[in-house]
Formats: C-alpha cells, sequence, structure tokens
C-alpha cells in the first residue's frame, strides 16, 4: 500500500509519541538519541544477487524456435540458476547476519558454495543443447562455478568469537541470541501488517536497542543470566503485543491503541537501554575489581 511520506519539517510532520521528546531533542536527563546508522554497514545483497535471476530467464531464450531437447534443458538449466540464485542471496543475509554479530556459529549450511556449484551445472546444462561433445558444456560450468565464487566468495566456514571462551557458556549465549533475533523478527513481520511506515521505525528503533543488549551479553557471557528475561520473557510479551496491536490497527486505525502501543515501546526501550547500561556498569566493576586486587599483588611483591 502506498504511503505519504513524511518527517519533521513536513506539513504533517511526525508527532513524537507520548513521553517522548521532539526528533532531534534528548530527553532531559537522558542520553543523546543514538543516530540509527551507527554500526550498520550497507547491504551487499543487492544488484548482483538480483541480478542472477535475471540471468536465470535469459537461460529460456533457447527454446524461441528450438528442438524438444532444446527446450527441456532450457527449462531445467532456468530451474538450476533460479536456486542457484536463491541459495546466494540467502547465504549473503546469512553473512551480513554472522558478520553483525560478536559471537556467531558458522552457518550449517554453506549456501554460496552450493550456489557456485548450482551456477556450474546450470550453465553447462544450457551449453549441451549445443554442443553434441561433453567438453564445452564441462568447461563452460567450470567456468560459471569459478565466476560465481569469485564473485560472491565462500561462506563463513569457522565459529567467531568462540575461541579462548567457556565453550558451554558461548553455546548458550548463541541460543539464547538466536531465539532473540527470531522474535525480533517476528515482531518486525507483524508491524508491517499495521502498513504504518512510522510504526515500522518504531519497531526497528526498539530493535536496534534490544540488540545492543545482545551484543553486550555476547561480549560477557556471564550477563546472560541477568539479561535472560529480557531475552525471553519481555521480548515474546513484546512480540505477542505487536501481533494483537496489528491485527486491530490494520482493521480500525484505533488512535488510542496505537498511543498505547507506542508508549509501550517507549518503556520497553527504556527498560533495555536501562539494563544494557547496568550490565555495562557490572562488567566495568568487574575489571576495576580484578585491576585493584592485581596492583596489590604488585605492592606486596615489591
Amino acid at each position: 500500500m502506498a504511503q505519504r511520506y513524511g518527517g519533521k519539517y513536513s506539513p504533517d510532520g511526525a508527532r513524537p509519541a507520548p513521553g517522548l521528546p521532539e526528533p532531534g531533542q534528548p530527553a532531559t536527563g537522558a542520553r543523546p538519541a543514538r543516530n540509527p546508522f551507527d554500526g550498520r554497514r550497507a547491504s551487499r545483497v543487492g544488484f548482483r544477487a538480483n541480478l542472477m535471476f535475471l540471468a536465470a530467464l535469459i537461460l529460456l531464450l533457447p527454446i524461441l524456435g528450438g528442438s524438444a531437447s532444446g527446450f527441456v534443458l532450457a527449462v531445467v538449466s532456468c530451474g538450476v540458476m533460479l536456486l542457484s540464485a536463491w541459495l546466494t542471496r540467502e547465504g549473503l543475509l546469512a553473512e551480513e547476519a554472522w558478520e553483525a554479530r560478536t559471537v556467531a556459529r558458522r552457518p550449517a549450511i554453506p549456501r554460496k558454495i552450493f550456489g557456485s556449484v548450482l551456477a556450474g551445472v546450470a550453465i553447462g546444462l544450457a551449453a549441451f543443447a549445443h554442443h553434441v561433445t561433453p567438453l564445452f558444456p564441462v568447461l563452460f560450468g567450470l567456468l560459471a562455478a569459478a565466476l560465481h565464487f569469485g564473485a560472491f566468495g565462500p561462506d563463513p566456514m569457522k565459529n567467531k568469537g568462540m575461541e579462548g571462551i567457556d565453550g558451554f557458556q558461548t553455546e548458550r549465549v548463541a541460543r539464547a541470541v538466536d531465539e532473540a533475533e527470531k522474535t525480533l523478527k517476528q515482531m518486525k513481520d507483524a508491524i508491517l501488517r499495521a502498513s504504518d511506515r512510522q510504526l515500522t521505525a518504531r519497531v526497528d528503533r526498539f530493535a536496534d536497542t534490544a540488540r545492543q543488549m545482545f551484543r553486550t551479553v555476547e561480549n560477557d557471557p556471564r550477563d546472560l543470566t541477568a539479561a535472560r528475561k529480557y531475552l525471553s520473557v519481555y521480548l515474546g510479551g513484546a512480540r505477542d503485543a505487536t501481533v494483537k496491536f496489528a491485527d486491530l490497527y490494520a482493521q480500525n486505525r484505533d488512535a488510542s491503541a496505537r498511543a498505547d502501543y507506542e508508549s509501550l515501546l517507549t518503556d520497553l526501550e527504556t527498560n533495555f537501554a536501562s539494563r544494557t547500561q547496568a550490565l555495562l556498569t557490572d562488567s566495568r566493576t568487574d575489571l576495576d575489581v580484578e585491576i585493584s586486587v592485581l596492583r596489590d599483588r604488585l605492592k606486596l611483591e615489591n
């Protein structure tokens, strides 16, 4: 559904949610608003990955005026190339998620590598329709697979941030963060049903605040116990509230329900930010204690 663009300086500009300051103005006694682009990178899932879907359609050209065998080979090669394009795009998304995390397990399936193999198979099948001997189709297939691998690279092949740390603790953190990320995705999918750009942006801002807690827990797995309630109970409640609100708001555009939902997001964001700051403070306290103890021991040695 088309939505009217609006901003701070538009005639019907976005008004802040209840309890929030005007855009660009930090609340009294609060920390300055975090830039929404901090820590973000440009997505690589763009033109190159989507171009492969067009390449798959080009493989259907031999159908025009071709033989029955050429028709079958063209359709099969197009299907294989579409599967390769889909795997490549999913592999790029998985790699971006792996790079964004401090502690992450390698993808269970090397999607980009499988995409390279399937791209070679697709080009080989398409070339086989024009060559009697299999030598040239095989060469074309190997070249296509090599070009695909060179363009998109391999998948992450090892775990990240788990070296020298208690494996049991890091596995617990990785599982908890994975479940929390799934909950955030479900929350984002639900708010899209409301067809409101400002609400979608509001949920994205809360998700950024929640992910700051995720990164803090990943950096210090000991914080998982203190943050588990936020990663499971509170996030689950926020998702359920978002699902019910989106269904209601899509039907009647209830302004009071919207105000209540935005107030809920504000409370959640404030509490998540406060808990994250408390976890960072605890980590700094532990560091200060370690430094103090070590200095006392050095004084005793001297």
